[in-house]
């Protein structure tokens, strides 16, 4: 089953510690990473979420495209994600490697990827970061694949020039397979008026990817997925391991948004 396929899907993120490549990373080689990728894919899958997003979250701060070390140590962690997994899994290769994270998925057999800035330009913590939208497209070409495409809009941790619903025809029109909204920034809402002004201007579907909690699901019933970090995580911490009974619960609400339709 692919992502797309699934209705109203909670992604589960699998944000992994400091990496080869990252000012933080303790040099301890790629094992206690995995451990811990599988330790909460197993958490994700126990508590019900439909997907899951690998990310190199440990890794701030961020180079805009991630280093050799990087990107080939991600791919030895997403192998063995997508062969333990039973769902859908996805990678987001920060902060906006979409071509390393192409490249990973085509590699490991992960069926989506996330692009931060997929078109446009973002004013970033790492400063200008420009959409790489005609490079994925050439990529996905020469690589054969069918990896789907999930570009941000308004990405968090980032300040943006035009109006959203400028942002949001602009990236349709470079053709992604979806789209995603964020609030501010890591665990900060999602606006509600955002995701109306998107539905309203795009045929694509449309995910809540930052903000998400159990006590305002009902405000996004008209998304199309969720992605959700640290609202799965003890103590609602993104460095924290996933809770299994948090994930059950949200998996719960999103599931009264689908019976409803």
């Amino acid at each position: 089953m692919r992502l797309l396929e699934l209705l109203k899907p909670l992604v589960g993120m699998i944000h992994l510690p400091p990496m080869a490549g990252s000012a933080r990373y303790d040099r301890r080689g790629p094992q206690p990473i995995l451990d811990a990728a599988l330790r909460d894919l197993a958490a994700l899958e126990k508590g019900g979420a439909d997907a899951v997003l690998v990310e190199n979250y440990g890794d701030a701060p961020y180079a805009k495209a991630a280093p050799k070390e990087t990107v080939a140590m991600m791919s030895v962690v997403l192998r063995s994600v997508v062969e333990a997994a039973a769902v859908p899994v996805g990678v987001n290769v920060l902060r906006n490697d979409g071509l390393a994270a192409m490249a990973i998925a085509a590699a490991t057999g992960a069926s989506f990827i996330r692009v931060n800035v997929f078109a446009g330009v973002a004013f970033t913590d790492q400063g200008a970061v420009e959409g790489q939208a005609r490079d994925l497209h050439a990529l996905v070409r020469d690589l054969a694949t069918d990896v789907e495409i999930l570009a941000d809009v308004h990405v968090k941790h980032a300040a943006h020039l035009t109006r959203l619903e400028e942002a949001v025809v602009d990236t349709e029109r470079n053709r992604p397979h979806a789209l995603i909204l964020t609030g501010i920034g890591t665990g900060y809402e999602t606006r509600a008026e955002d995701l109306a002004a998107a539905k309203r201007v795009s045929h694509l579907p449309v995910f809540i990817g930052s903000g998400l909690r159990v006590d305002n699901v009902a405000a996004y019933r008209d998304a199309d997925g969720f992605i959700v970090g640290s609202a799965l995580k003890r103590g609602s911490s993104p460095e924290s391991p996933v809770d299994a009974e948090r994930v059950a619960t949200l998996a719960v609400a999103i599931a009264s948004l689908r019976s409803a339709q």
